[in-house]
């Protein structure tokens, strides 16, 4: 087997993105047409006389029903334009109801209606008295001949305001106003546009008087079950989303307890923190003296015994997995626990839960690695991440941890099973779900995706069923258990063995777990994608940190500054003049992430392209074939396209060159530079650069045709381009690891 190589000290480079003109044309198939321009005039009336006499907010909310997914550049850019840029004032974004569509909601100036609608009107008049047959054509459009002796002084336009006006409507079926239709008992969690009020303003003109500690953030609080009909019944057109607050833990299944003679365990060490965020744990159990427990829990709060049972079970993986569960020895040794009980086994307040997991996070900056076994019962929302969730991004995001979380658990509903519940639809965090001992999902495991789009679960791994269990250690003793609660802990263990003793940074443990479950074949099926994510973590630590003898695995990670991140230096031996070899790159990077923008979630997106350099033109011919303008999608590429085929903003990328025994070596592209390379485009979702240098780190795998071993030459090649080459010993980081968390006494 081949080791895993970090490639370190060649720094990428960082280039801004190509200045030019951007060329103004129709959509391909749809021209643009009278009867329309009239219709969407129409709307934008309605939505003015909607908003008269309403004057709680200095503003309107206006929402803009789009033909299908659009791409940031195929967004209006006339209708509802003010001073800056459209795009500056989305302060939502959802799907319709059957996903093919795009409703992007706008908080704009009542001036800036107004103005719209008279310009709208005036780009009827022109369109109207230029155009007879009421149609122009894609063709006409590109025209200059045409457009260019057009009378646009007569009605007080300029040619590229009505250029815009007519593109847009190719784009656009409607305009209106949102009204919230949740139907919620109980507490809420209700979230308000980021309008020119706060929450608590808002809820201060409707005579709502809330402390500022049931505040999160600036647009959600919590309401009372009557303060939440007083919202939906006064201002639905001002909520966001709403959820309700108290979340039932979803079902675990359990068997019959074993017998486990406990024996001896050896006291701890220095040995690597995990922080576990759970129900509460029982001191008196054998391995107590691993744990650090923090009762977060009121004390005015009774207790029951059951409430003791899922977080102790999941601590005692995370301490002693192998020596209770023999088949699934990691060979990552024990690990030490941080335990913060936040919750009892009838559920949780969210509101609580956000509370204490933020608290607890910056608490304890420490601990890099975090298990998160919570989760609920009730499916996600199909149009925003849950504030669980949203939660969890923010704190990936803001410090340097990560978060493994469980799928949750269900119960089919007929034939079909349903979704994963919060937080499993946080999207920085490592999502699990389960297999059986086979590598089959199992009946419990719920199905992904996230806002339709985002792949969850990450990855899977066993959790057991009634062919056989999973062992975890109760306050009455051994228990056998199934459920993703008991998947999580075992890859949170990798999670920390390769960030704290193999010295991983978080996007390269990630990107190397998730790699590890890849496989060269074509990608599983949707139905199966959805239960397994992108596939089943191998058991041992070796097999994550060793490779065939037939590949180069290797390590790459940097931050992206610019528009485009480059490095043109990777020597991948050449054979004969040519490359034999299929590649592969799983690239991870935590962006920051918006829950007001809805199912435009994250802020950043990052394309990874990877392969020859190419001849003439410069640049990379991308093993993918993805060869997409990187910012927004050609004219010959939708968005839903570009989402589903190429991953466009998601924060896991796997780029995957299918291997089969037919496969033929590469020529070399450019031969005075027979390199290869890796470019990381980025794009800012809300036009700032607010990720400016965001890390990102990529698992690069080349397969050699032939089977043969090539990493020698790969290595010393890799050296004379001014690579630091290092390989993953396991024994190596290990006396590494041990040298640095010695004591040493001064005398």
């Amino acid at each position: 087997m081949n080791s895993i190589l970090t490639l370190r000290g060649r720094r990428f480079e960082h280039r801004s993105r190509p200045s030019g003109a951007r060329i103004l044309r129709l959509p391909s198939g749809v021209p643009a047409n009278l009867d329309h321009l009239e219709k969407l005039h129409k709307s934008l009336l309605r939505v003015k006389e909607f908003w008269e006499g309403k004057d709680l907010i200095n503003g309107v909310l206006a929402s803009v029903y789009y033909r299908r997914i659009v791409s940031k550049s195929n967004r209006i850019s006339g209708y509802l334009a003010g001073e800056g840029n459209p795009s500056d004032t989305v302060v939502g974004a959802r799907f319709t109801r059957d996903r093919t569509k795009h409703i992007i909601t706008h908080f704009i100036s009542r001036e800036i209606l107004d103005r719209t609608i008279e310009t709208s009107g005036q780009v009827i008049k022109l369109f109207a008295s230029s155009f007879v047959a009421g149609i122009l054509s894609e063709c006409e459009f590109a025209d200059r001949r045409i457009m260019d002796l057009l009378p646009y002084s007569d009605f007080g336009l300029s040619k590229s305001v009505f250029r815009q006006y007519l593109r847009d409507s190719c784009l656009v079926e409607s305009f209106g106003v949102e009204m919230d239709a949740t139907k919620v008992n109980g507490d809420t969690v209700v979230t308000f546009y980021d309008v020119d009020l706060d929450a608590i303003g808002i809820l201060s003109r409707l005579n709502i008087r809330v402390p500022v500690v049931k505040m999160i953030g600036r647009n959600s609080v919590l309401l009372e079950e009557k303060d939440v009909a007083v919202v939906l019944r006064e201002v639905p057109y001002l909520v966001s989303m709403a959820a309700e607050d108290f979340a039932a833990l979803s079902p675990e299944g359990f068997s019959t307890p074993e017998s486990f003679a406990c024996g001896l365990i050896p006291a701890p060490s220095h040995e690597p923190v995990i922080g576990v965020i759970d129900t509460l744990f029982d001191t008196r159990v054998y391995f107590s003296e691993w744990v650090e427990y923090h009762d977060m829990i009121s004390g005015n709060i009774s207790r029951s015994p059951e409430d003791y049972c899922h977080g102790t079970g999941v601590t005692s993986l995370i301490v002693d997995a192998p020596r209770i569960n023999p088949r699934l020895d990691d060979g990552c040794g024990r690990f030490r626990v941080r335990h913060f009980g936040v919750a009892l086994q009838k559920g949780f307040s969210s509101f609580s839960i956000i509370k204490e997991i933020r608290d607890i996070v910056s608490r304890n900056l420490d601990i890099k690695v975090w298990n998160l076994s919570l989760g609920s019962k009730d499916e996600i929302s199909d149009n925003s991440i849950s504030v669980e969730g949203a939660v969890l991004d923010e704190l990936q995001y803001e410090y340097d941890v990560i978060f493994v979380v469980a799928g949750t658990n269900g119960t089919m509903k007929g034939q079909k099973r349903i979704r994963i519940g919060s937080p499993a639809d946080s999207i920085n965090s490592l999502v699990v779900n389960s297999v059986d001992f086979n590598g089959n999902p199992t009946s419990y495991d719920r199905r992904g995706e996230v806002l339709s789009f985002f792949i969850k679960p990450d990855i899977a791994y066993y959790g057991g069923d009634q062919n056989g269990y999973i062992h975890v250690c109760e306050p009455l003793g051994l228990q056998c258990v199934t459920g993703t609660s008991f998947a999580a802990p075992f890859v949170t263990r990798k999670m920390a063995y390769l960030i704290h003793v193999m010295g991983l940074n978080r996007q390269e443990a990630k990107a190397l777990l998730i790699d590890s479950a890849v496989s060269w074949n074509r990608e599983p099926s949707y139905e199966r994608s959805v239960l397994v994510g992108r596939g089943v973590v191998p058991v041992k630590i070796r097999d994550i940190l060793t490779t065939g003898d037939d590949e180069i695995k290797f390590i790459v990670s940097d931050t992206a500054e610019k528009y485009d991140t480059y490095n043109y230096h990777f020597p991948v031996p050449l054979v004969d003049g040519l490359y034999p070899y299929v590649a592969r790159a799983t690239m991870c990077y935590f962006p920051r992430c918006s829950r007001c923008q809805g199912v435009d979630y994250t802020n950043t997106e990052l394309q990874i392209s990877l392969g020859r350099l190419s001849g003439a033109r410069g640049g990379i011919v991308p093993v993918s074939g993805d060869s997409r303008h990187f910012d927004d999608a050609p004219a010959f590429l939708s968005e839903e396209s570009a989402r589903n085929e190429f991953r466009k903003w998601d924060n896991v990328k796997c780029v995957i060159e299918t291997f089969t025994g037919r496969k033929k070596a590469k020529p070399v592209l450019n031969q005075s530079n027979p390199m290869w390379g890796m470019s990381i485009k980025a794009v800012q979702r809300l036009g700032k650069m607010d990720e400016h240098g965001l890390r990102f780190a990529a698992v690069v795998t080349l397969k050699e045709i032939k089977g043969i071993n090539r990493i020698e030459d790969f290595i010393n090649q890799a050296n004379l381009k001014g690579w630091i080459v290092s390989r993953l010993e396991v024994k190596n980081q290990i006396e590494v690891y041990n040298m640095l968390n010695q004591e040493i006494t001064l005398e």
